[in-house]
């Protein structure tokens, strides 16, 4: 029989993608405002599925991912992305948002993304809210999967997970 164990806590990451820059600074205050001080910000990433959000937030679309550096259990995945809904709420005119918010996570084994939308490789967590398992971590380096999404399958996403992982694993060992 097994035996139930809670997973030991998950170092919270969110990607913001955006044509207007400018929101960066906002919306980053408000996320250090309810999830602590960032560990890591990326530089200015590519952003690749323009086509699928260019009519809603227009193009280029450029991407930079957060990395925060409070752990966080793995069950708040559901509360964070509702909040980031909302969040993103706030930057919306009509039916076009300014910027998408993605939380997630990173762990040893792999990187997990919240959404809303339903996939047959995505799991119901409750609340509307789905785990999308995005790369899984193997023989010393992130792996994709069929599904991965283009841009967390290139080589600059890659490297800031790895970077944020390797950070992750050392707070792990100050718990």
């Amino acid at each position: 029989m097994s035996r139930p164990k809670i997973p030991g806590p998950v170092k919270l990451i969110i990607g913001i993608f955006t044509k207007e820059k400018g929101v960066l600074k906002p919306i980053s205050s408000r996320l250090t405002e309810q999830f602590g001080r960032l560990d890591m910000v990326s530089r200015w990433l590519p952003f690749d599925k323009t086509d699928y959000y260019q009519n809603e937030m227009g193009s280029p679309l450029f991407r930079r991912m957060l990395s925060f550096r409070t752990l966080i259990p793995r069950d708040e995945l559901v509360t964070i992305k509702q909040m980031t809904n909302d969040l993103e709420r706030e930057y919306t005119e009509g039916e076009k948002r300014s910027a998408n918010i993605d939380p997630g996570y990173v762990s040893r084994e792999h990187v997990v993304l919240a959404t809303g939308k339903n996939y047959s490789h995505r799991i119901y967590l409750g609340a509307g809210i789905y785990a999308d398992l995005t790369l899984i971590y193997s023989k010393g380096a992130f792996k994709t999967l069929p599904w991965t999404y283009r841009d967390y399958a290139g080589k600059p996403l890659i490297e800031f997970l790895e970077r944020v992982r390797t950070k992750y694993v050392h707070d792990l060992a100050l718990v």
